[in-house]
């Protein structure tokens, strides 16, 4: 009898523990570490975009990541001034590191200047990146 209860301890546990990954997964939100972090052309390997820059943090291995790079394409070609850019968490460790990006997809908001606004982990949707731009412009 006491397995049984065990068991249904731990599948509760795990159960209420996907529930709350799984909402928190792709949401942007303001993370007080990224307050005064500015990536330039030099670290993302390409220009900032003129009002906003988007950039994604990616793996080989990551399926939420070709989603995201279509969701972020699809948004910077919508908002004027907006650039994609998708940087390889395997070939960037430093930058990785610096930024403490966890898991792949990561996509960092930054503003003209290049000052990091927004962050989300797992796979935004579109209105989600949509609204963080409006912080950004």
């Amino acid at each position: 009898m006491s397995g049984l209860v065990v068991c249904v301890v731990v599948l509760a546990v795990a159960g209420a523990y996907g529930v709350l990954h799984r909402r928190r997964s792709g949401r942007v939100r303001v993370r007080g570490r990224d307050e005064g972090k500015r990536l330039g052309a030099a670290e993302l390997g390409g220009e900032l975009g003129e009002r906003a820059t988007l950039v994604q943090f990616s793996s080989a291995f990551c399926a939420p990541c070709r989603a995201t790079r279509r969701v972020l394409g699809e948004v910077a070609g919508l908002v004027p001034g907006v650039t994609h850019v998708e940087i390889d968490a395997e070939d960037r460790l430093e930058l990785v590191r610096a930024l403490d990006i966890l898991k792949t997809p990561t996509v960092l908001v930054l503003d003209a200047d290049g000052r990091v606004v927004r962050r989300a982990t797992g796979q935004p949707r579109k209105a989600d990146v949509i609204a963080a731009l409006g912080e950004a412009v």
